[in-house]
């Protein structure tokens, strides 16, 4: 115990998978656990052709097997509303299209039901972004539609996180501010927050602040370098210490799941390097 803040237990490293597409999800499964890892996180379209129904009750139960199998658990679905399937939008004014991705949404949440996911993070920036409309028809849109999935997420166990991002990738939800406003607006304990080292473009506090203000509302942290390569790349192992400090200090219990933007180095040195840099933030924590 540090400073009246409860005792840490250690971080619960997890990866996500999309740097892995392409290789049977057992091989990419024995890539994250053979790094270290304890969790991998799903990127639904890596696992469809063409959506998420398309993955039936045995199949879902053989994606937990091979995850059990591994010594793994799901650390949460992400990238939610990417293509496959096509043309959905959570905050068009298209009411149609906005049904049909609601109803996928939906699907999602009883695929990560019964996959163990605990959190769906919802980022998904080209697929909620308010483009020609008025930002706060956009943002009304945006809570009613977590509204409208958010018993069903509570009653499958599953919390959906509300990411922010970056104006240079959505106009909609830029900081962590608005992101809890929208959150504590909708008042529901299955929508929760999340936070992500590399979608702080926008904010202007530092990253022990940020989690210092935000963290009662904080479920799941995401990292990787700024520019989107894998932890250790860069400078991010002196950059982000204060942050993971912060986490330590509260005790944080969450996951911590690395997710990346450039896949070129391939997944297992992806995930042994990052896991070496994640020991090295862990030896500058006090």
């Amino acid at each position: 115990m540090r400073d009246g803040m409860p005792a840490w237990k250690g971080f619960r490293y997890a990866m996500c998978n999309e740097s892995m597409q392409g290789l049977p999800f057992g091989e990419q499964c024995a890539i994250v656990a053979g790094a270290g890892y304890r969790g991998i996180e799903l990127a639904p379209f890596t696992l469809v052709a063409q959506g998420v129904e398309e993955l039936d009750r045995p199949a879902r139960a053989a994606i937990a097997k091979t995850m059990a199998k591994a010594k793994l658990e799901c650390a949460g679905l992400h990238w939610l509303l990417a293509p496959p399937p096509a043309g959905l939008h959570f905050t068009t004014p298209d009411a149609d299209v906005r049904r049909r991705t609601i109803a996928y949404f939906e699907r999602l949440v009883d695929f990560g039901g019964d996959v163990g996911a605990p959190v769906m993070v919802f980022g998904s920036p080209k697929q909620r972004g308010a483009g020609d409309a008025p930002r706060p028809e956009a943002r009304r849109r945006f809570m009613e539609g977590l509204r409208m999935v958010a018993d069903r997420a509570l009653r499958r166990g599953v919390t959906v996180l509300v990411e922010a991002l970056d104006r240079s990738q959505t106009d909609m939800i830029n900081t962590l501010a608005e992101a809890r406003a929208l959150v504590e607006e909708i008042d529901h304990p299955a929508i929760e927050l999340m936070f992500d080292f590399h979608n702080t473009a926008d904010e202007t506090e530092p990253f022990d602040a940020l989690i210092a203000a935000h963290y009662q509302r904080i479920r799941h942290v995401h990292v990787q370098e700024m520019d989107g390569r894998h932890l250790g790349a860069g400078s991010a192992v002196e950059a982000f210490a204060p942050g993971f400090q912060a986490l330590k200090d509260r005790g944080y219990g969450g996951w911590v799941s690395l997710e990346v933007f450039d896949f070129a180095p391939g997944g297992r040195r992806i995930a042994a390097e990052s896991m070496a840099a994640f020991k090295r933030i862990e030896a500058r924590l006090v």
